[in-house]
């Protein structure tokens, strides 16, 4: 929502069940650790010699600092397994494929070398895990919490068909573990805001040494891993695998379409270059044949990227030179990663989300043993202590910072998972990494997607979702990344980035080409995706939206820059002040027939979701906005299939002279003026619902009667 941009001047208990363990928590203090481990012994024998367990490895690959490993470990036989489910894989990039695969080996010969292997399967995940319980006859199955939805369907799945499995003790119980950051005892201490979430100042415990686990005795068939090519072929072969140009829209990145589209080179900006955005090599092989051979010594495993990968050891002797880059070296690899860093670091702090963000995705090594290292580094660097005024190294903040973040809205999620407080059910999808929020609503009919403007997140459609969904339709609501209850990484944000972020959503959790609304900034986005990914949009419906009309468009030359400068990181700031002590007064000037629409709901997620760490990351990309590709030109192919509503009482646009451009340079495009101001769709969204229900209809009978010729 451009209104909050351009103001005029500018852990947990496992499962609920007979067999949960209390969640694990290592504090700092010593009298503390003693007693955590007293609890442990005592809690242990929940499981301990229950007979055999099932260890499924999903996004938790390793064996340092693993709570559900130390839980199962306590069982007579534990049977290590990784599936390899195309549900779980059809997320990942090329690259982040070849990354599991170095992971799984290492963590392979990591559980042999302790009288263990690990089972590898491949399969839909209910049915490996159903067989494998029958056959080893195991009464526990260890897994990691989940917050992802999809990923929480699954582990449904896995419990209702563990619950048809009967053995004289009853039916196999599923345990779920999480690995605890602070020690929150209880979910609903936790505020819904981080500047209140600060004040509580909860411990942050300490991570696990590695467990061993008994000795694997049983004869069973561990399966060998495959090669890169081998995993390929399997997900190319999936039944539900994206055909024609679905499949192409997939792995055709923006800048590679705008380059051949002859939109100038310099339009392109760092940080969206394929090699950086583990989307971009999914058309290219990144071997022919097996997995890449490791360069020696290299903690980068393959041939070509910049993510850390391989095994534990490997990561954290990566992290240990990562922290200690101000020190200079003589290794090899640790001068790798020094350069590696200094390529990475596009703005402040951003090079450990680009190196070790898919390893911490992958859980090769977890959050709080990433934290651990930093701050015993910290220490080292302080004769033992830490100062209250920062830290000495720019590095040790760097993995702070990103570590903290990600743990803040990993909780965000798995309280919306567990405690249900908004308007709407939320949903989680991840991508890149990160935590996206969605929701939807409606079972049957077309397929349309809401696209919030900067600012603002899918609860500024609070009235539009389930309204529209009435008139027989799907309605789908997402919260872009960097807004709202949605991850803010420390990356570098930009329209294309978010047009790449909507491609994705249609594709991996619509499934099917949707009709495009958006406001504001939300409506050029959706106009990008339309122009450069024309199979994924049936109409474009565009709210007061930002973007220009240019008559006679000729590819003039854009800026490259988008770094951090001087100018914008002071300007993010004082922008998030004014924001913060005028958020009221500049919301409702855009709401100047209903002011009282801009109430108290809208405007406590705004400053709630202002307090959020990263904002100030986001704010800074106000100032390198680009949006010099014009609307005329990305809707060019879409005649008669564009409908622009536009309230006229916008106070950051003159909504006359945008209408009349609009009519003269689009061809065949529709226009519903309203009485309102730059949010009609919550300002009025009982008008505006109806106009997107009505030309909804329209749309999907003209597809109807073009699909019958």
């Amino acid at each position: 929502m451009a209104l909050i941009v351009f103001p005029r001047f500018l852990s947990f208990p496992f499962s609920s069940n007979p067999c949960s363990l209390t969640r694990t928590r290592v504090h700092c203090s010593s009298s503390s650790s003693i007693k955590m481990v007293m609890r442990q012994r005592k809690e242990s024998r929940a499981v301990e010699n229950t007979g055999a367990a099932v260890l499924w490895f999903k996004h938790d690959l390793r064996s340092d600092d693993h709570p559900g490993l130390l839980a199962a470990s306590r069982c007579r036989t534990v049977v290590p397994l990784y599936v390899f489910d195309r549900r779980i894989l059809s997320r990942f990039s090329d690259e982040m494929l070849e990354l599991v695969l170095f992971a799984l080996e290492d963590l392979r010969k990591s559980l042999k070398n302790q009288g263990s292997d690990l089972m590898i399967r491949f399969g839909s995940a209910e049915n490996v895990i159903e067989e494998l319980v029958k056959e080893v006859k195991a009464t526990n199955v260890f897994a990691e919490e989940e917050v992802e939805y999809d990923l929480c369907r699954m582990m449904d799945l896995v419990k209702e068909t563990l619950a048809t499995v009967s053995f004289p003790e009853g039916s196999p119980k599923t345990i779920l573990w999480t690995t605890p950051f602070y020690d929150i005892k209880n979910l609903k201490d936790l505020p819904a805001s981080h500047h209140d979430f600060k004040k509580l100042q909860f411990p942050i415990t300490s991570p696990l040494s590695p467990s061993k686990l008994p000795d694997l005795e049983m004869d069973l068939m561990c399966g060998s891993l495959p090669t890169l090519h081998d995993l390929k072929k399997f997900m190319n072969d999936s039944p539900g695998k994206l055909k024609g140009s679905w499949s192409s829209s997939k792995v055709t990145s923006a800048e590679t379409i705008l380059r051949k589209a002859q939109v100038p080179p310099n339009y392109l900006i760092e940080g969206l270059d394929e090699s950086k955005s583990g989307k971009g090599n999914q058309n290219k092989s990144i071997n022919k044949g097996a997995r890449s051979k490791r360069r020696e010594k290299s903690v980068f495993v393959m041939q070509r990227g910049n993510l850390v990968g391989g095994g534990t050891s490997v990561v954290l002797n990566a992290l240990a030179a990562y922290l200690r880059y101000l020190e200079g070296t003589v290794l090899d690899e640790w001068q790798e990663v020094h350069e590696k860093l200094r390529h990475a670091e596009n703005r402040e702090g951003a090079s450990f989300g680009t190196l070790f963000g898919s390893a911490l995705c992958l859980g090769i090594i977890s959050r709080r043993r990433a934290y651990y290292e930093a701050i015993k580094y910290e220490k080292e660097r302080n004769a033992g202590f830490l100062s209250p005024f920062g830290y000495s190294a720019s590095t040790v903040a760097a993995v702070v910072d990103t570590v903290c973040s990600m743990e803040w809205y990993w909780l965000m999620a798995s309280k919306g998972q567990k405690i249900d407080e908004g308007t709407h059910s939320i949903r989680v999808w991840r991508w890149n990494g990160h935590l996206i929020q969605y929701t939807v609503a409606g079972h049957e009919g077309p397929a349309i997607l809401l696209v919030h403007g900067f600012g603002a997140s899918l609860e500024h459609y609070r009235d539009n979702i389930n309204g529209i969904a009435k008139g027989g339709n799907r309605v789908w609501a997402i919260t872009l990344l960097g807004f709202g209850g949605s991850e803010k990484p420390n990356v570098v944000y930009t329209e294309l980035m978010w047009a790449e972020l909507l491609r994705d959503f249609i594709i991996e959790v619509v499934g099917e080409p949707v009709h495009l609304a958006g406001n504001s900034l939300g409506g050029y986005f959706v106009a990008i995706v339309a122009g450069l990914w024309p199979a994924l949009a049936k109409s474009v419906v565009l709210i007061n939206s930002a973007g220009n009309v240019v008559p006679g468009y000729s590819s003039a030359p854009v800026s490259k820059e988008r770094g951090t400068s001087g100018a914008s990181w002071l300007g993010a700031r004082l922008l998030l002040l004014y924001m913060r002590l005028s958020i009221r007064n500049i919301v409702k000037s855009c709401y100047p027939t209903k002011p009282e629409r801009a109430d108290d709901q809208l405007i406590d997620e705004m400053i709630r979701a202002s307090c959020d760490p990263g904002v100030v990351v986001v704010l800074e990309s106000i100032f390198s906005f680009n949006l010099s590709i014009p609307l005329n030109y990305l809707l060019e192919g879409f005649e008669g299939k564009v409908l622009v509503v536009q309230g006229m009482k916008d106070p950051l646009a003159d909504s006359r002279s945008k209408l009349a451009m609009l009519r003269e340079h689009c061809k065949r495009i529709s226009i519903r003026e309203l009485d309102a101001g730059h949010c009609p769709h919550d300002e009025q969204p009982e008008e505006v619902n109806s106009i997107i229900q009505e030309w909804v209809v329209t749309m999907e009978s003209k597809i109807l009667s073009v699909d019958r010729m």
